[in-house]
């Protein structure tokens, strides 16, 4: 039933639907990632760092998604090979740079940074290099499987993963995989120093 209503609601309602989802599970990104990460070191999540997370997802990214993968599908249509990779192409070498100038300009400019292209000038390279690991092959996937009206809100999806990394490394890491990966390998050899100490 709550998948029949929520299907339903999207037909009716997509560019509403699809942005709240986007936005929702973008937030959610950044909420899983201080969870894990705050609570292991005893200290409480900064509900207002996922508010301003929330805020750039729904002003901008959930907006962007939703028009540029509609204007990706007139541009290019159909499931083609070429049609799709053409997509992917498009969408990594146009869509992905505006994404994450705007994620770190947006949060700089929320969090009253002084120099609010400072993330940007940091980060922005490492950023999109690790985004080509993760994102063609989501956009790929969207564009094969995916029907046009829920393509923002898969994306949103795939976007809970990503909104872990890029989040994590707007607060402390460079914008690479290997910072994150070396964070998370980290917080497993602590898990188990604790864990033998008990």
């Amino acid at each position: 039933m709550a998948g029949a209503l929520l299907r339903g609601g999207v037909r009716r309602f997509p560019w509403l639907c699809n942005v709240l989802l986007y936005g929702s599970l973008f937030a959610a990104g950044d909420a899983a990632q201080q969870l894990w990460r705050r609570r292991r070191r005893g200290q409480p999540p900064d509900w207002a760092q996922t508010r301003r997370v929330a805020l750039v997802a729904l002003a901008f990214h959930g907006n962007f998604s939703y028009v540029w993968l509609r204007a990706l599908e007139r541009a290019l249509p159909g499931r083609r090979p070429p049609a799709v990779l053409g997509k992917v192409l498009c969408d990594q070498l146009l869509g992905a740079p505006v994404a994450v100038l705007a994620f770190y300009t947006g949060m700089s400019i929320l969090q009253r940074k002084e120099d609010i292209f400072s993330d940007c000038k940091k980060k922005f390279w490492n950023t999109y290099k690790t985004g080509l690991m993760y994102w063609p092959f989501v956009q790929l996937s969207n564009f094969l499987l995916v029907p046009v009206y829920l393509r923002t809100a898969y994306t949103g999806l795939c976007g809970f993963v990503w909104a872990s990394f890029i989040c994590f490394s707007q607060q402390s890491g460079d914008g690479t995989a290997k910072s994150a990966l070396m964070w998370l390998q980290r917080e497993k050899v602590n898990a188990d120093e604790e864990s033998s100490e008990k």
